[in-house]
């Protein structure tokens, strides 16, 4: 089974940059969007074959997900069930015989981490979230989670520490989910590639520079493991400030 995740920072805008076309092309059986940024009726968008779940925010243009599929889950949640979080769109849940698929976008510190305090709470409810799932059957997650785990991870290390998505803490709260039984699917195929980025920034000629971020990822419960058979970042992908990134199980 192929597996998409794509922070397309607006559904409507990236609708007149091809994505249709990409959609087709990279031909997945779960397609995971992030930032949607709109509200229902907003953009009549269907593929034949696929079934579409949508979490809007309750802010308008902001925030919300959407993952469409061509398999039937067995159920479908949204949100994480904590009323402090669930006002913002940012996770989808399928359940399917033999694992959770979960889309998730994480929020954001800002600048000046003006809202650190609040991630580091989402971090450990939404790790708890994630948990209670699988003690029930194996996890899929993916989505754009804000952080760029290593020093690898990111082009500029030592000038962007401590900035949103490269805090000491938020880091820690990625290591932490890892131990606590998941594993990052790019990294247990490329554990030392550099390079290799998901994000750039608009600004400065950051993606013809290639001085980007990697802070989309697959993270799977450590039994499907042995499931995992590739995983790659689209990089030749345009439309987003992001660029889609998959990964294939044995499922």
């Amino acid at each position: 089974m192929r597996f998409i995740s794509w922070n397309v920072n607006g559904l409507r805008a990236v609708a007149g940059k091809g994505f249709a076309e990409t959609f087709a092309t990279l031909d997945a059986d779960f397609f995971c969007l992030q930032e949607t940024k709109m509200q229902a009726g907003q953009l009549d968008i269907a593929f034949p074959g696929y079934q579409a779940f949508w979490n809007y925010a309750d802010k308008k243009g902001y925030s919300g997900t959407a993952i469409f599929t061509r398999h039937t889950p067995l159920s479908v949640r949204y949100g994480i069930g904590i009323d402090e979080h669930d006002h913002e769109g940012r996770v989808i849940t399928l359940e399917y015989p033999r694992f959770f698929l979960v889309c998730c976008y994480t929020p954001n510190s800002q600048d000046g981490l003006k809202r650190l305090d609040y991630r580091m709470q989402w971090e450990d409810d939404f790790r708890h979230f994630l948990l209670a799932l699988d003690k029930e059957k194996p996890v899929i997650l993916c989505g754009d989670l804000n952080v760029a785990h290593e020093e690898i991870d990111l082009k500029n290390p030592k000038t962007n520490r401590q900035n949103a998505g490269f805090t000491d803490q938020e880091r820690e709260k990625m290591t932490t989910l890892l131990r606590s039984g998941f594993t990052d699917s790019f990294r247990h195929f490329y554990p030392t590639l550099t390079d290799a980025y998901s994000w750039w920034s608009y600004r400065f000629h950051a993606r013809e520079k290639n001085a980007g971020w990697r802070i989309d990822y697959f993270i799977v419960s450590d039994r499907l493991v042995p499931s995992l058979q590739s995983a790659a970042i689209h990089n030749e992908i345009f439309g987003s400030d992001h660029c889609p990134v998959e990964v294939t199980l044995d499922l």
